[in-house]
C-alpha cells in the first residue's frame, strides 16, 4: 500500500516533522487544525470564529487528498475553556451535522500559542 504524505507548506511541517495530511489506501487522518493564517492567530478571543478557520483548513486538507467532510469519520476537538463548548460544537455542527462522526472535545490547558483557543483533527475514510 502507498502512503502518500501531503503538507500545507505551513512554517511548522518541516521544523516539527509532520504532514498536513497521510493518506493510506482508502483512509486519511488530517493533523491537527487551527485558526492560524499566513504564521499569525486569527481572531483572538472568538473561539466560534477561530473554529470556522480551523474547520476550513481541515475541509480544505482533505479536499487536498481527494476526501470530502461526508468522508469523515471521526473528529477530535481541543479547547482551552470548556465553558464555550457549546461555541465549539455549533461549528461542528455547522459543517458535520448531515455526516454525524464519532468525536471528542477535549479540554486543555493550552495549545501551541496563547492566542489559540481550538484545535481540530479528523480521520476520513473513503467508501469502497
Amino acid at each position: 500500500m502507498t502512503v502518500r504524505r501531503i503538507g500545507s507548506g505551513g512554517p511548522w511541517e518541516d521544523f516539527v516533522g509532520y504532514s498536513r495530511v497521510v493518506v493510506a489506501g482508502d483512509q486519511a487522518w488530517v493533523s491537527g487544525c487551527t485558526a492560524t493564517v499566513d504564521g499569525a492567530v486569527v481572531h483572538p478571543g472568538d473561539v466560534a470564529a477561530q473554529a470556522r478557520v480551523a474547520f476550513g483548513v481541515l475541509v480544505d486538507a482533505l479536499a487536498s487528498a481527494g476526501f470530502s467532510p461526508a468522508d469523515v469519520v471521526r473528529t477530535r476537538m481541543y479547547v482551552t475553556d470548556t465553558s464555550r463548548w457549546e461555541e465549539v460544537g455549533r461549528v461542528h455542527g455547522e459543517v458535520f451535522g448531515a455526516v454525524r462522526p464519532a468525536t471528542a472535545m477535549i479540554g486543555v490547558a493550552s495549545l501551541l500559542h496563547p492566542d489559540m483557543l481550538v484545535e481540530v483533527e479528523a480521520d476520513a475514510v473513503r467508501p469502497a
